[in-house]
């Protein structure tokens, strides 16, 4: 078992799954308050449809993935990579700026849908809620099994076991625990999955370099292999599978690595700006 591969796939599957179970748990928590436990059925209806779309969505990747012949594997693994990448970015930096109005959003919803009375609807507010998530760790993990090279089961395992934690954070979420602070957890694994965006790009820029897409920039820029290999070293291989480390790293995948991380890691730690409320809001606010 590549254990960077596994805590790639935990991490992943940990971070979109909690999103997941935040929607669900809010959802059905809500509910329960307003006395509709009843829905409850059309919610798991909607959830469950989104995961069986995600599942074969996913399933569909990883088969088509190891179809092709040489080049075209390369070239459409580099494609999946250079896609999680740009997904997995933008779902970071949305995540950002919604977090604080995820929970209004929501319970806005299902007031409007029950207002309406079409109860059903709440089954496609879950799945709509729940579809992008699912569809987004789909083309991520595919991602990060077309880098791991032999630890693609490492990181599936990895995601099952992350999405397994997720679930039990969702029901502390239903039952009212209130000790976790969301708002560190999505922003420490956000800064993890930025690092391994990072390498999944710098990934796929080697398979290009591989297959002779890119021919500039292929000359390594340095070699510390005698003292930390990327393969052969526990150490080595966690950090590949994680990081996106390389010993012998070319100078155009070094490059694109430095010029996406430190970039991204700089927008991302900048402080999220507090909205300033509008007359209106405010006057709403005020006690009559």
């Amino acid at each position: 078992m590549d254990v960077g591969s596994l805590t790639a796939g935990l991490l992943t599957g940990l971070r979109e799954g909690v999103e997941a179970s935040l929607i669900v748990g809010i959802i059905l928590a809500y509910l329960a308050k307003t006395g509709n436990r009843h829905h409850f059925r059309k919610i798991w209806a909607g959830t469950g449809a989104a995961l069986g779309v995600s599942l074969a969505l996913g399933i569909v990747l990883f088969l088509t993935l190891g179809g092709f012949q040489e080049p075209y594997e390369q070239l459409f693994e580099a494609t999946a990579m250079f896609l999680a990448a740009g997904v997995l970015t933008w779902m970071l930096f949305w995540m950002r700026r919604q977090a604080r109005m995820v929970k209004g959003e929501l319970q806005a919803a299902v007031d409007r849908v029950l207002t309406t009375g079409s109860a059903w609807g709440l089954a496609i507010l879950a799945f709509t809620a729940i579809i992008r998530e699912g569809v987004e760790t789909s083309l991520f993990l595919v991602g990060q099994v077309s880098a791991a090279q032999g630890g693609a089961v490492s990181v599936l395992v990895g995601a099952l076991i992350g999405l397994a934690i997720a679930a039990a954070v969702g029901y502390l979420i239903y039952v009212g625990a209130r000790r976790i602070n969301y708002g560190t957890f999505f922003r420490l694994t956000g800064l993890a999955l930025i690092f391994i965006a990072a390498g999944l790009l710098s990934h796929a820029v080697h398979e290009l370099i591989e297959v002779g897409v890119l021919t500039f920039g292929t000359q390594t820029a340095f070699d510390i292999s005698a003292i930390l290999p990327h393969e052969g070293n526990l150490v080595g291989e966690f950090l590949r599978a994680l990081l996106g480390y390389t010993s012998t790293p070319e100078v155009l995948t070094l490059a694109v690595y430095l010029l996406y991380l430190i970039p991204v890691l700089w927008l991302y730690l900048r402080p999220v700006p507090v909205a300033i409320p509008t007359q209106t809001e405010r006057a709403a606010s005020t006690p009559a």
